[in-house]
Order: structure tokens, then C-alpha cells, then sequence
């Protein structure tokens, strides 16, 4: 019988960033997808600062912005008068704190192709065309059987299986929220001609609806979203989508041409009683769903493998077990908060995002690891005591805790690699400041030994 450390179910953002994570930590894992190829679709096309960050220090930011670009103003006609311009976001300014302070357009097939990219650098890789069929696990491990009948061993399933996830609906957790069955969208990706690609084409038709086309970055392709009356039912057909562009976008010349992929949205806002049973952890939209208002649901499952993946591999180098009670603790208040935001937005049928969306605010504060901490660390350059000036970002990308303190970082057996800097001046007005390895402050302290407390505990 095989074995792994790590089995992950689902090849999407959050199950592929959760691999990248920990195959950069040497921990042995399988991802596993029962799709026979990788997915298709821009979907979740928006990724926000605080996932842009997340994807620097996982190595792998550069290829991202290669292929993506802030988004376009939006222009919305009624017929064939224009009647608002505007932007989604408010264009900003990179500064030595904030780098990547806009949300860009990349299509989430694109961003799960630089992540599979980056998985296979570090030596891994997706086992499409295999399912998760069942499992079964004890004190010790998980035993799953797989789609072509192998059975395996791991010490750790992560569902990352999707807003139905068979792993969750297995483990009898309760999905607490509601469908909007009467708020149906059609979603495709096309060709177009006679169509500028300098904005977002937004057209409404009275008594015959909404359709907008977004140019999606880096491609000679649109996304097409069109909201659904009560009982109608989209044909996943080129001739229907062109109806529905013609009827309401009446005498503006637009043309599809090919039809590469479409799918029937509807509005869930979900969120899981709980984020683990046992040795089965869930994650991304398999523990939250989101109304695409806001572009947090992708974003939002990034943030989950990032907070999960350093915490995994901790216990699984000797860490405190009780180390992964704490992803359910800090994650779920985030999901909750952020589903909040997208409802408010959806309720008030707004185009408008700002900072709220970029979850560089959110943090653990308040949690039993942030001990006088919680906060994102932003970046910046810091001035070090042997006279020479560092990234932030530089010195925490990688695996490790570091550790901003004029003492070196104190030896505790067992524990954390942690990477000591010494600032020429105390940072954040402490004498100690550890960062978690996913860029939170853990501790601020003055004291020595509360320092080595907070590392014994993590």
C-alpha cells in the first residue's frame, strides 16, 4: 500500500497553492483531480493584493503579472446611449509598503497553470482523471481508495474539492446558508468582433436584461456574463449566446465567433460548520462559496492553503498537534467576515471594490497565536545594524519564521527554522517581532522568554 504525508482532493487555486506550499517544504504529497485535464475557464478572474503577495513569496509573482493586467474602465450603455464610465477599483500607486496595490485580471485557468508550473519545478505534479472514491481514517492516518483503485495511506486528507464537495457532504458537516435560485447567471468565455478591448462592455436592454463582456487579460478572449430570468435555462451553444447578445446589445455590431467555454453561475452564499474533522481538513469552496461580487471567493481559498500549508508541515516535523486546531480558528471568522462584504455588495448591486476587498486588512488578531500580533507585515526597506538596507518581502520569503531582534534567534529543540535579522533599530516599536511563515506577526514582545515560549508553542 502506497503512502504520502499529504493527500490533497482537488487541482483548483486553493488545492494547487496548498501543494506548492508544501512541496517547497519537502513534505511528500499527491494532488488528485477526477476532471481528465486541467479546467478551462476564466472564472475567478480577479486577484487581489494580498493573494498577489502570497504568490511573491511562493515564488512565482513575475509569470502572474506577465499575464495579467489591472482591470479596464467599465462602460455601461441602457440600449445604445452611454450612460456611466467608471472604474472597478480605484487605481493606486505601488509603494515600499504595499507592492501590488491593484487587483489584475488573470483567468483562473491562467493562474492555475502558474501554479501547476511552480508545483512541477518543485518536483510535483496532478494526478488527473483520478477521484477520491472514499475514505476511511483513525487516530493515526487516512486511508483513501482512489478512482483506479489504489488505496493510500496519508497521515492528512485536505478537501479542496469544490463548493459540492463529496469529502465534506462524506464527513456529515453542515453547509449553513442559502441559494438564490431566482439570481442565475450564463458565464463563457468567447471570440467576439466588432468590439473594442480598451473597457469592460456592459449593455442593458429594458424588459430584456444585462450582458457584459470583460477582456480578459493577456488573451484575444472575452468573458461574457449575462444574468438569467426565473426559468429560463442557457443552451451551452454559440447561436444562444449570440442571441442573447444581440437582444440586448441591440445595434452595436458585436459578433461572437467561438464559443470555448460556458457554464450555467448560481448565486450561493455558503459557509461550513466546521474546518476539520479529525485528520480531513476542508478548504477554498468546499468550506465557503461567494456571490462573485467583491472577487473574494478564489482569493479567499488561496489565503486558506496559506495559513494551512506551513501549519501542516510544522506537525508533521515534530510540531504540536494541537498547532491545526488554529486553521479552523483563524480561517473561519475571515470567511464569515468576507462573505458578509460580498453579500453587502451583491445586495446593493454595486460595481464599486476598495480596500475592504483587498484583504490586506484582515487579520488573526485576537487568536491564540497572535500573542500582541495578528498583522499582516507589510512590506518595505529595512535598515539592518551591519549599514545595510533589505526587502521585507526578501527576508521573509521562504518556509521559515523570522525573527527581527537584535539577539539571535534562541535555540529551541524541536522547533521552527527560524532566520534572525537584526534591524538597527527595533521594528514596530519591539525589541522582538517573530513573523509566522504566511507574513503575520505572531509575537511582539520585549521579553526573551516570552519569545521562546511562542516558539515552544508553534
Amino acid at each position: 500500500m502506497n503512502e504520502t504525508d499529504v493527500l490533497i482532493a482537488g487541482a483548483g487555486p486553493t488545492g494547487l497553492t496548498l501543494a506548492v506550499d508544501l512541496a517547497r517544504r519537502g513534505v511528500a504529497c499527491r494532488v488528485v483531480d477526477q476532471a481528465p485535464e486541467p479546467a478551462g475557464g476564466s472564472k475567478g478572474k480577479g486577484l487581489q493584493p494580498r493573494t498577489q503577495e502570497v504568490f511573491d513569496d511562493l515564488g512565482m509573482i513575475g509569470k502572474v503579472l506577465a499575464g495579467s493586467t489591472p482591470y479596464p474602465p467599465l462602460r455601461v450603455r441602457i440600449g445604445r446611449v452611454p450612460v456611466w464610465q467608471a472604474r472597478m477599483h480605484k487605481p493606486a500607486t505601488a509603494t515600499e509598503e504595499v507592492p501590488y496595490p491593484t487587483v489584475m485580471m488573470h483567468p483562473q485557468w491562467r493562474t492555475e497553470a502558474a501554479l501547476r508550473e511552480r508545483l512541477a519545478e518543485l518536483g510535483g505534479k496532478v494526478e488527473h482523471g483520478t477521484a477520491l472514491t472514499g475514505f476511511e481514517q483513525d487516530e493515526r492516518q487516512v486511508t483513501a481508495t482512489l478512482g483506479t483503485g489504489e488505496v493510500l495511506r496519508a497521515r492528512y486528507l485536505v478537501a479542496a474539492d469544490g463548493g459540492r464537495s463529496p469529502v465534506r457532504k462524506a464527513l456529515g458537516i453542515g453547509f449553513a446558508g442559502e441559494t438564490r435560485e431566482e439570481e442565475r447567471m450564463a458565464l463563457a468565455d468567447v471570440r467576439a468582433e466588432g468590439i473594442g478591448r480598451d473597457h469592460i462592455h456592459v449593455w442593458v436592454r429594458p424588459g430584456r436584461g444585462m450582458v457584459a463582456l470583460y477582456p480578459m487579460a493577456g488573451t484575444d478572449t472575452f468573458q461574457l456574463m449575462a444574468p438569467l430570468k426565473p426559468g429560463v435555462t442557457p443552451e451551452r451553444t454559440l447561436d444562444w449566446y449570440r442571441r442573447i447578445v444581440a437582444e440586448r446589445s441591440p445595434g452595436h455590431g458585436v459578433r461572437l465567433t467561438e464559443l470555448l467555454w460556458s457554464s450555467l453561475y448560481r448565486v450561493n452564499i455558503r459557509l461550513a460548520d466546521r474546518y476539520r474533522s479529525g485528520r480531513v481538513f476542508l478548504a477554498g469552496d468546499a468550506v465557503h462559496v461567494h456571490p462573485p461580487t467583491g472577487g473574494q471567493g478564489l482569493n479567499t481559498g488561496v489565503q486558506d492553503a496559506y495559513n494551512l500549508g506551513w501549519k501542516l508541515a510544522r506537525v508533521l516535523a515534530g510540531g504540536p498537534e494541537g498547532l491545526l486546531d488554529t486553521y479552523e480558528e483563524e480561517r473561519r471568522p475571515v470567511a464569515a467576515r468576507v462573505l458578509g462584504l460580498s453579500s453587502d455588495l451583491l445586495d446593493k448591486k454595486t460595481y464599486k471594490r476598495d480596500e475592504r476587498t483587498y484583504q490586506l486588512s484582515l487579520s488573526y488578531r485576537g487568536g491564540s497565536l497572535a500573542l500582541d500580533g495578528g498583522e499582516r507585515v507589510p512590506d518595505g526597506r529595512l535598515r539592518l545594524a551591519d549599514g545595510t538596507r533589505a526587502r521585507v518581502f526578501d527576508l521573509l520569503r521562504g518556509p521559515h519564521f523570522t525573527l527581527l531582534s537584535p539577539d539571535p534567534a534562541p535555540h529551541v529543540a524541536g522547533g521552527p527554522e527560524v532566520r534572525a535579522y537584526r534591524p538597527a533599530e527595533p521594528y514596530g516599536g519591539e525589541r522582538h517581532t517573530l513573523v509566522r511563515p504566511d507574513g503575520y506577526v505572531g509575537i511582539a514582545t520585549s521579553s526573551a522568554t516570552e519569545l521562546a515560549a511562542y516558539l515552544a508553542m508553534v
